[in-house]
C-alpha cells in the first residue's frame, strides 16, 4: 500500500544540525526510516513532530502507513479515518482505509472505501480479492482482466489461485517472479506451501529450506516444516508445534473469524475430545469450497450421524466424501482415496472399500484409525483372518475400549475357531449395555459356527439377567449340541459335567428330561456327572 509520490513531504532540517553534527548524531529523515522499513522509528518521529507542532503534510496518512505494516491495523484505521473527515483529503487515502478494512476483515466497508478511491492498480487488486471473498465471480473475472504483468499483480492473482485450490498455477505464478528476484526470499514459503497442499511433502521441505537458511527463526516457515515432518515421518517429529491440541481454546477461538484454518482446526480439536456437536455447531453453517472443509464436514456429519442413529447426517457426509474422491482435482491424491474409501464404508460396500484402502495402506502401516477401518473392512468381505490380525496391532485404548471393536474382534475370533479369545473379552468387560450385546453376539455367533459350549455359557448368562424363553432356547440346543459332540468324540467327556450344571440353574420343565437322559448316558459310559 503506496502513496503517489516517492517521497514524504518534509520540512527542512530541524536547528542546531551542525551542532548535533558535531557531536556524530543527527535526526533520521522520515525517507531513510521507510526506505530501512523502520516504522516503529518513523511513527515516532512523526509523532514527535506533531507534538511540537511540525506537522507536514499528510503526517496522518504516513503514521497510517506505518501503522499498517506494523500490524496495527486498529490504529491505522484511526489515522485514515481521521483523514477522511478533513477538508481537501487527499484521496490516496481511500484506498489505503479499504485496504486496512480488508485486513481487519471488514469487506463491506472495505468495498465502499475502496469504489470511493480513485482507479489505480492497488485498487483494482483489492477489489479483486474482495470479489473473491463475497465469492462474486462475474466482479472477480472482471477485476482478474485488468491485472497487469506486474509484480504485484501477479501475486494477487497466485494468492486467489491458491485459495481457490488452484496450487499448480500458484507455483507457476510465483517461480516466474522469484527466476528474477531471488532476493524475494518469502516466495519460497508461499511455493512451498503449494507443494504441501499438493501432497509433495519432500519438494515442499526441499523449497522451505532454501527460506529457512536465511530466516531461521520464522514462525510460519518452522510450522510448514512441522507439518511436512509429521506427514513424512511421525507425529513426535512435529512435536514441536503440535502439542495434543493443547492450548487450543486459549489461542483458536479468537481467530476463527480471522485465519480460514482457524475454524478448521478448532473443528478437528473438538473431534479429538469427542465433543462432536460442538464440532457440528462450528461447522454447520461453512459453505465449503476446498477440499479439506468438505472432507472436515463430511467428517463431522459421519460422527454425528452414528452419534445420533441419524441416516440423513450419514448421507450428507458420504456424499460429500462422493464429491472429493471422485473430483479431477483430488481422485488420484490420497485424501482423495480416503474419501472414496469412506463413502463406500457409509454404503457398506466393503469390497470397493478395500480397493482404495489397498491402494494407500503402506502410508498408514502404524496408524490405528487407518488400521480400525481396514480390519472391519476385512472382516466384513469374509477375510477374519486378516482381520483378526491387523485388529491385533491397534495400540489406542481407546479404540480397543469401543465397543464397534470389540464386537468385530469377537467375530473374528469365533469365525478363526478361537472362541475362547471371544469369551475372554466378554470377562474383561463391565456389566453394561454393550457387555450384554457382546453376550448375544457370541451366543448366536458361536452357536452359528458349532461352538456350542461358549455358546450355552453366553445365552446362561443372558438367561439369568433375563429369563427370555428365546434365550433358555438357545441354551437347550447349545447343550444338546455339546453332548452329541461328546457322544461323537469331538469334545471330552468330562465337560458333560459342566453342561449338566449350566442345565440345573434353568427353571424350565423340560429341563428334567434332557438331564435325565444325558446321566443315563454317563451312567452306561462310565463317565462322572
Amino acid at each position: 500500500m503506496m502513496l503517489s509520490r516517492a517521497k514524504p513531504a518534509v520540512g527542512r532540517d530541524l536547528p542546531h544540525t551542525d551542532k548535533r553534527k558535531k557531536k556524530g548524531r543527527k535526526i533520521p529523515k522520515l525517507e531513510e526510516l521507510l526506505s530501512q522499513r523502520d516504522f516503529t522509528g518513523a511513527i515516532t518521529l512523526l509523532e514527535f513532530k506533531r507534538h511540537v507542532g511540525e506537522q507536514e503534510e499528510d503526517t496522518n496518512l504516513w503514521i497510517g502507513y506505518c501503522a499498517f505494516h506494523l500490524g496495527d491495523y486498529k490504529r491505522a484505521l484511526e489515522e485514515y479515518e481521521n483523514a477522511t473527515k478533513e477538508e481537501n483529503c487527499n484521496p490516496e487515502v481511500w484506498v489505503n482505509l479499504a485496504c486496512t478494512y480488508f485486513f481487519l476483515g471488514m469487506y463491506k466497508q472495505a468495498e465502499a472505501a475502496g469504489f470511493k478511491a480513485p482507479k489505480s492498480r492497488l485498487q483494482n487488486r483489492l477489489l479483486f480479492h474482495l470479489a473473491h471473498k463475497f465469492n462474486d465471480e462475474k466482479k472477480l473475472m472482471n477485476f482478474h482482466q485488468n491485472l497487469q504483468d506486474i509484480t504485484e499483480d501477479q501475486l494477487s492473482l497466485a494468492s486467489i489461485h491458491y485459495m481457490r485450490s488452484h496450487y499448480q498455477e500458484a507455483i507457476d505464478i510465483y517461480k516466474r517472479i522469484l527466476l528474477d528476484n531471488r532476493e524475494y526470499l518469502a516466495l519460497n514459503v508461499y511455493v512451498a506451501l503449494c507443494y504441501y497442499k499438493l501432497d509433495y511433502y519432500d519438494v515442499s521441505q526441499e523449497v522451505l529450506a532454501v527460506y529457512l537458511q536465511q530466516i531461521p527463526d520464522s514462525t510460519i516457515a518452522l510450522n510448514l516444516k512441522a507439518c511436512n515432518h509429521f506427514r513424512l515421518y511421525s507425529g513426535k517429529a512435529a512435536e514441536v508445534v503440535f502439542r495434543g491440541g493443547k492450548g487450543a481454546l486459549q489461542v483458536l477461538p479468537p481467530l476463527v473469524d480471522v485465519i480460514p484454518e482457524a475454524r478448521l482446526n478448532l473443528v478437528i480439536y473438538y473431534l479429538r475430545q469427542d465433543d462432536v456437536q460442538e464440532a457440528y455447531n462450528l461447522i454447520k453453517d461453512l459453505e465449503p469450497t476446498t477440499p479439506q472443509e468438505y472432507i472436515l464436514k463430511g467428517v463431522v456429519n459421519a460422527a454425528l450421524g452414528q452419534e445420533m442413529g441419524s441416516k440423513d447426517h450419514m448421507k450428507i457426509a458420504q456424499q460429500f466424501f462422493q464429491l472429493v474422491g471422485g473430483s479431477a482435482s483430488e481422485c488420484d491424491t490420497v485424501p482423495g482415496r480416503q474419501c472414496m474409501a469412506s463413502c463406500f464404508f457409509l454404503l457398506k460396500q466393503f469390497d470397493d472399500v478395500l480397493i482404495y484402502l489397498n491402494s494407500f495402506k503402506s502410508y498408514f502401516y502404524n496408524d490405528d484409525i487407518f488400521n480400525f477401518n481396514y480390519a472391519q473392512a476385512k472382516a466384513a468381505t469374509g477375510n477374519t483372518s486378516e482381520g483378526e490380525e491387523i485388529f491385533l496391532l491397534i495400540q489406542s485404548e481407546k479404540i480397543k475400549n469401543d465397543y464397534i471393536y470389540l464386537s468385530w474382534l469377537t467375530r473374528c475370533y469365533i469365525m478363526n475357531k478361537k472362541p475362547r479369545l471371544a469369551w475372554e473379552l466378554y470377562l474383561k468387560m463391565e456389566t453394561s449395555g454393550e457387555s450384554v450385546s457382546l453376550l448375544q453376539l457370541i451366543a448366536n455367533d458361536c452357536y452359528k459356527m458349532g461352538q456350542f459350549y461358549y455358546s450355552a455359557k453366553a445365552f446362561d448368562v443372558l438367561e439369568r439377567l433375563d429369563p427370555n424363553p428365546e434365550y433358555w432356547e438357545g441354551k437347550r440346543g447349545a447343550c444338546v449340541g455339546i453332548f452329541q459332540m461328546i457322544l461323537a468324540g469331538r469334545e471330552p467327556k468330562e465337560t458333560l459335567r459342566e453342561v449338566l450344571h449350566l442345565l440345573r440353574s434353568t427353571g424350565n420343565t423340560q429341563v428334567e428330561y434332557i438331564i435325565r437322559i444325558m446321566k443315563k448316558w454317563a451312567k452306561e459310559n462310565r463317565v462322572p456327572v
